[in-house]
């Protein structure tokens, strides 16, 4: 496209001068792309196990990578590879299919690690970069925006089911075997795993943030997660006005379900119930429960305060640990 500049010159009509568009937008555009590939292309490896392939990400300076667990799926060892050429084995450290996150390690040198971000900062609109190995195709790049925030992804292991909560939807091509790869902010930090395609145009990614820290620490740690289980099932939902202006809460989470014989039902809580705090913690949304379901929450009293037909009710339930038979 040109731009159309008509200038007089005296009592002459003006002439039409074409002028190229401004290179420095693009050139900027551009810039931090490269510039985020140049830094992370070195650290995303291609991963392949006996039924598959994906990515993963180096992360720590002694060898650990972080993938998808639907990468690794059941296996204990695969090969991985490195844009420069050097290759070798890895083990499976850990896996969480509630989360869809893995550590493996690989059993010879790696690159220096990426510096993992905070998702919790992104904003829509934001400058992404997907970093992957997508249809086996080495060491590929892709940049879109950050489409949306606050998405939901089932995750399942056995019976049990979890919402991924804050996954990141995201523009930038995402092809199989981009799963497990990095997707970066400008900054070249890595704010979110690569997850999902979702459909054309449509790519989702599990969010790094404090949560997904805990479960790499207990990946790398124990090699699984611990969860605490409540049984209940949510669903976000409105605050009462009145609520709303004493508090200056929006929102709370609306038990749609009580397990039978769960820790919920026999603190008493009913469906219908409206969830504001528990463990005196505010909840505003299914991760702000989430996050106290983990190992320390096990066997422990865990007070919870609801409205019940516009009264405030207080209950304490004792989670257990999350086994193959409980359903979130």
């Amino acid at each position: 496209m040109f731009v159309a500049i008509h200038r007089l010159m005296g009592n002459d009509v003006s002439r039409l001068v074409s002028i190229p568009p401004r290179r420095a937008d693009m050139d900027a555009y551009s810039q931090i792309v490269s510039s985020v590939a140049a830094r992370l292309l070195p650290k995303v490896a291609s991963l392949r196990t006996e039924r598959g392939s994906g990515s993963a990400v180096v992360f720590t300076s002694d060898g650990f990578l972080l993938t998808n667990a639907h990468v690794v799926g059941r296996a204990r060892a695969g090969t991985v590879a490195f844009a420069d050429g050097i290759s070798g084995d890895f083990a499976v450290v850990g896996t969480d299919p509630l989360s869809d996150l893995a550590v493996v390690r690989a059993e010879g040198a790696t690159p220096e690690p990426a510096e993992l971000g905070d998702s919790d900062g992104l904003v829509v609109g934001q400058l992404v970069v997907a970093v992957g190995n997508p249809l086996g195709l080495t060491g590929s790049v892709t940049a879109g925006v950050v489409s949306a925030l606050g998405r939901s992804l089932p995750a399942r292991s056995g019976s049990a089911v979890r919402l991924i909560e804050d996954v990141i939807q995201t523009d930038a091509a995402l092809n199989p075997g981009n799963s497990g790869g990095a997707l970066a902010d400008a900054e070249g930090k890595v704010v979110g795993i690569n997850t999902a395609v979702a459909g054309v145009g449509l790519g989702l990614a599990v969010p790094v943030n404090t949560t997904t820290r805990s479960i790499i620490a207990a990946l790398m740690r124990d090699g699984r997660v611990r969860r605490a289980y409540l049984g209940l099932v949510t669903s976000p939902a409105p605050v009462p006005d009145h609520l709303h202006r004493h508090t200056g809460r929006s929102t709370a989470l609306r038990v749609m379900e009580v397990v039978p014989g769960s820790p919920a039902a026999r603190a008493g809580l009913r469906a219908g119930d409206l969830v504001l705090n528990a463990g005196r913690q505010a909840v505003d949304d299914a991760q702000s429960l989430q996050r106290l379901m983990f190992a320390e929450a096990i066997g422990r009293p865990l007070p919870i305060t609801v409205l019940r037909n516009g009264a405030l009710v207080d209950v304490i339930a004792e989670p257990v640990e999350l086994g193959p038979l409980s359903q979130l």
